[in-house]
């Protein structure tokens, strides 16, 4: 039977609250806390067992401080206040480097510094969840925080002559030979996706702080998308570029086309500026949705230099197709997009989502089966991406 829109809404917005109660949050508060050496552990495997010995990740912490800090911001249950001030406290304690500032890249699993480079991405995922975090306690110390990072990257980061922001820097803040996020990026000078990170903790930051020069570097990238980032022919990201902005890639990412749909489009709405990237913002989604399978969910990527279609479903790809959809359908008034995000979330509901033992698993291979290879929570693998999900499914659906 078909449903009606507004059925629709009804059962996203009841099963968001219900993922998100029920099965996202309670693993990571009872799974992940490290009660021996602190904070959280570094990662839990594929098969549910903890790895007590293994590094702690920067993204990995500023994405557990965010997701709490959100969530109490909308839930406001007292104990996820309290998971975030346990990520608060242990961040500024082990990932704040005191001598040359900025934050290390990660710990060993005792909080002693492992890899000290300064990688822009992550100094970005630190604003976002100072940013929130200070959002959910009214706390001024998270907010100066945010700012002098955000001063760091525009001293060091953005190139002033050539416009956008490089990767990487050593402990020092001097130029590194491998700027990588992972072994399987492209070791190039600027990259699209910490761009787009960018783009998120300064759209946060300046909702709390709107200062002239963040505004300023805040609107320069959503041009920067829009000019440089975005393919005018395709409707893609192009994902690397050498210091001059020509393109050194030939992937096409689907969860990244629709991650920045709507990432690009909340920047401009907190400029003021939403009209003018709404034909961008809809050619995105509908390049994303070439990515799209029969059963409702989003494939991988596609190398167009290899003729090769990575048909695994990642659970952060199917999170950001349900937002993206959603955010499409907003802004077109067309049902059709509604029926998209609806579908992707059924998809993670019946496939991805652990019922068992909680969170979610890493992906859905090509083949249907289920992916304990990869980890349940780890370097990586947080509770950013479908915990952002549940969480604008309930801002955005009423």
């Amino acid at each position: 039977m078909t449903r009606s829109p507004e059925q629709l809404l009804d059962a996203m917005r009841a099963g968001a609250m219900d993922e998100l109660t029920r099965n996202i949050m309670p693993y990571w508060m009872t799974r992940m806390p490290d009660e021996r050496q602190g904070g959280f552990y570094g990662r839990i495997d594929g098969n549910d067992n903890v790895v007590e010995d293994a590094p702690k990740g920067a993204i990995l912490n500023a994405r557990i401080l965010w997701s709490f800090s959100a969530a109490y911001i909308t839930v406001r249950n007292p104990a996820y206040l309290k998971m975030a001030e346990r990520a608060y406290s242990y961040i500024c304690r082990h990932f704040f480097d005191e001598t040359y500032g900025g934050t290390y890249w990660c710990l060993t699993a005792g909080g002693e510094p492992l890899e000290t480079k300064k990688q822009i991405y992550s100094l970005a995922f630190f604003i976002y969840a100072l940013s929130w975090y200070h959002m959910a306690t009214g706390d001024k110390a998270p907010l100066e925080k945010a700012v002098t990072l955000f001063n760091l990257i525009e001293e060091h980061s953005f190139d002033v002559e050539l416009n956008g922001y490089l990767e990487a820097f050593d402990r020092e803040w001097h130029e590194l030979a491998d700027l990588r996020l992972s072994e399987k990026d492209e070791n190039e000078k600027k990259t699209m996706n910490t761009h787009l990170h960018i783009l998120e903790a300064y759209t946060s930051l300046y909702r709390i702080w709107p200062e002239a020069r963040l505004k300023k570097q805040l609107s320069n990238m959503v041009r920067i998308f829009d000019e440089r980032i975005v393919d005018a022919e395709t409707g893609h990201l192009r994902l690397f570029f050498d210091e001059q902005w020509n393109c050194r890639s030939t992937i096409v990412s689907y969860g990244h086309d629709i991650e920045a749909s709507w990432l690009l489009h909340e920047a401009a709405s907190a400029l003021g500026e939403e009209d003018s990237v709404k034909g961008t913002v809809l050619r995105i989604a509908a390049a994303a949705h070439e990515g799209l399978a029969e059963d409702g969910s989003l494939f991988y990527e596609r190398d167009d230099a290899r003729g090769h279609l990575d048909r695994d479903r990642h659970w952060w790809v199917q999170s950001e197709a349900v937002v993206g959809f959603l955010n499409a359908w907003e802004l077109s008034g067309d049902a059709t997009w509604l029926g998209l995000a609806s579908g992707a979330f059924e998809y993670i509901r019946e496939r991805l989502t652990d019922s068992v033992n909680g969170e979610w698993f890493w992906s859905i291979r090509a083949d249907g089966t289920v992916n304990r290879d990869d980890d349940k929570a780890g370097f990586w693998k947080c509770p950013y991406h479908n915990t952002r999900m549940c969480l604008e499914m309930m801002a955005r659906i009423k």
